[in-house]
C-alpha cells in the first residue's frame, strides 16, 4: 500500500504507549488527523540505538511507515535533569534497567529519586522530538520539538499521566504533571508544544 501525495488524514503512531496515544490523538484529532497505534496494524517496536532524541524518533517513524505504507509519526521524549548531566535523557524508559533493575515506571522513578538524594538542584525538563514522515524514504521529514520545565520532587503526587509525571513538579502550575487533568496538560506539556509546532509546519504541505 502506498499513500499518495501529502494525504495525512490517517497517520500511524510509532508507539504502543497508551498514554502517548491518548495525548496525541486528542491534540491531532482537532486537525482532522486520525491516529492509529502501530500495534493495531501489527507493527513491531523499532530499535532505538541512538544517543539523540531526533535520531531515535526518525528511526521509529521510518520503521512504522515502511511496515504500513502510511505516513508515520514518532516521538522520542524523556526527562532531562540538569544535576545528572541530562540523564535519564534518551534512556528515560529504561533508566532502572540500565542499572540492573526492571523496566517499569516505578523502578525508573525510584532510581531517579535515589540518584538525586542530597542534591539541592532539582531543575529538570521534559524534552520531546517529533518526526513525521510521509513515506518511509521521505527525504524531508518534519521535525518539531518542545521543552517543559519543572523540577523533580521526592514524593510522588497525582494519579494522572505516566512515567515520571508524579515526580515532575511544574511551579508555574503549582502541580505535578500527574496532578493535571488531560486538558491542562495538553495545553502546556512538551508534547503539546512540539505538536503545535508540527501542526504549524504541516500547513506548508497542505
Amino acid at each position: 500500500m502506498v499513500t499518495e501525495g501529502n494525504d495525512l488524514t490517517r497517520v500511524v503512531l510509532a508507539s504502543n504507549n497508551a498514554g502517548k496515544l491518548r495525548e496525541f490523538a486528542s491534540l491531532l484529532g482537532a486537525a482532522g488527523i486520525e491516529l492509529i497505534a502501530q500495534g493495531a496494524l501489527g507493527v513491531s517496536e523499532a530499535e532505538e540505538p541512538h544517543a539523540t532524541f531526533v535520531e531515535n524518533a526518525l528511526a521509529k517513524a521510518r520503521h512504522a511507515s515502511a511496515a504500513t505504507g502510511l505516513p508515520a509519526l514518532a516521538d522520542d521524549s524523556g526527562l532531562c535533569v540538569r544535576a545528572l548531566r541530562g540523564a535519564p535523557g534518551v534512556y528515560s524508559a529504561r533508566y532502572a534497567q540500565l542499572a540492573g533493575g526492571e523496566k517499569s515506571d516505578a523502578a525508573n522513578n525510584a532510581r531517579l529519586v535515589a540518584e538525586l538524594a542530597g542534591v539541592p538542584d532539582r531543575r529538570a525538563y521534559f524534552f520531546c522530538v517529533l518526526a513525521l514522515v510521509r513515506h518511509a524514504d521521505d527525504p524531508e521529514p518534519l521535525i518539531a520539538e518542545g521543552r517543559w520545565h519543572g523540577e523533580v520532587i521526592d514524593a510522588p503526587r497525582g494519579a494522572n499521566g505516566f512515567g515520571y509525571d508524579p515526580h515532575f513538579f511544574v511551579p508555574s502550575m503549582n502541580a505535578t504533571a500527574a496532578e493535571l487533568d488531560p486538558a491542562r496538560k495538553n495545553a502546556g506539556s512538551h508534547r503539546a508544544i512540539a505538536l503545535q509546532q508540527l501542526l504549524a509546519r504541516l500547513k506548508e504541505f497542505a
